[in-house]
């Protein structure tokens, strides 16, 4: 088990609602694109495949997707979804769980790298990568950089959405290289507001590119979203692809 915080059957039953506007098929069309020509005619391996928001549809698209997850309780809503001859989902932590056979493809999007809060279990989570990969297989993370030049000396706090139904700040511990984000989201019309927060471990870019170096991997690409945009100092995230050597 890392150090990752589980995900409650609360948690995953509001998911699919909360997230509607990423899984709707425009939003998610420039990923399942990326993804789907880098698995080529390969098997794609998703760490932390969650309920199947990229998953699902990329299995669609003719990609045999295999899952890992260390919420039974998304698994479980995955899985009404599709079944497990379909998607394959191994329940267990991205850092040292592994399931059977090669991928050309293992990805890991919206940030979720960042549940694992340690370096060594960060860099683990590449070395898992790579030990599914076959020769010339990619490895996928899409994240954010971290948003610190927002931050004036004296400060700890970044919003990152204020909207009507809902409030999101993230604050950040510089020494431990950790951030926590809070949520208030409004529930139903009474005017009441649910708080939940997280933490993650946030990673920049060149160090990510140290962890792919110590799982034997080499950058091929780094880009600002799915559809290919330069990455810029002034990009908020960034798509990076590694590759095994063959």
């Amino acid at each position: 088990m890392t150090s990752s915080e589980l995900w409650t059957r609360a948690t995953a039953e509001r998911y699919d609602a909360e997230e509607s506007e990423r899984s709707s098929p425009a939003f998610l069309a420039p990923a399942l694109d990326f993804l789907a020509e880098l698995a080529g005619d390969g098997r794609a391996l998703e760490f932390a495949v969650g309920t199947g928001r990229v998953g699902v549809p990329l299995r669609e698209r003719g990609v045999p997707v295999v899952g890992i997850e260390l919420s039974e309780h998304m698994a479980a809503v995955l899985r009404r979804k599709v079944d497990e001859e379909t998607l394959p989902v191994a329940v267990g932590d991205m850092a040292t769980t592994t399931v059977p056979g090669e991928f050309s493809l293992v990805y890991l999007v919206y940030n979720t790298i960042t549940n694992l809060l340690t370096q060594d279990e960060q860099v683990e989570c590449f070395r898992n990568a790579a030990r599914h990969l076959a020769p010339g297989g990619r490895f996928v993370i899409e994240l954010e950089v971290p948003p610190l030049r927002f931050l004036p000396p004296g400060q700890v706090a970044v919003p990152f959405d204020v909207s009507e139904r809902h409030l999101g700040f993230d604050t950040f511990d510089l020494a431990e290289q950790i951030l926590v984000s809070h949520h208030l989201t409004r529930d139903g019309d009474d005017g009441r507001y649910r708080r939940s927060e997280s933490r993650h471990r946030y990673a920049w870019p060149a160090e990510l590119d140290l962890m792919a170096r110590l799982a034997g991997l080499e950058r091929e690409r780094r880009v600002a979203d799915w559809s290919g945009e330069p990455f810029t100092e002034d990009s908020t995230k960034h798509v990076s692809v590694w590759r095994k050597p063959v």
